[in-house]
């Protein structure tokens, strides 16, 4: 059997809830439009990373930044009621680069595959 710590399982646990709150209760528009991509935890289980993105977007709007951050009390209210942990961790939003990442290494295999054509 493998053995995960338990703050991994907990940020598991997180990620699937907070994407499930913002797809059906958020009522903001500008933060409908977030993919929720992972969850790192504090081995105390009393801070969260949530990374995410943008959909269709390798930047985030400041105005995006800023509805986060208003939504953030609203979903650490609705984790609380979801989950049965003596702390709900507090939320740190984090814009994950490693999209932005992604898109430019396939323009440039896609650049070298057209000089190389």
């Amino acid at each position: 059997m493998t053995n995960f710590k338990r703050a991994e399982r907990v940020a598991d646990l997180i990620r699937s809830e907070i994407a499930d709150i913002i797809l059906k209760k958020v009522r903001n528009p500008r933060v409908v439009n977030l993919t929720i991509t992972a969850v790192e935890m504090t081995d105390d289980l009393r801070m969260a990373k949530v990374f995410f993105v943008e959909l269709g977007k390798d930047t985030c709007d400041p105005e995006t930044r800023k509805s986060i951050e208003q939504t953030k009390g609203f979903l650490r209210r609705e984790l609380g009621k979801r989950l049965h942990l003596r702390y709900v961790p507090e939320l740190t939003f984090v814009l994950d680069e490693s999209f932005a990442y992604g898109t430019r290494i396939e323009e440039l295999l896609a650049e070298i595959g057209k000089k190389g054509a």
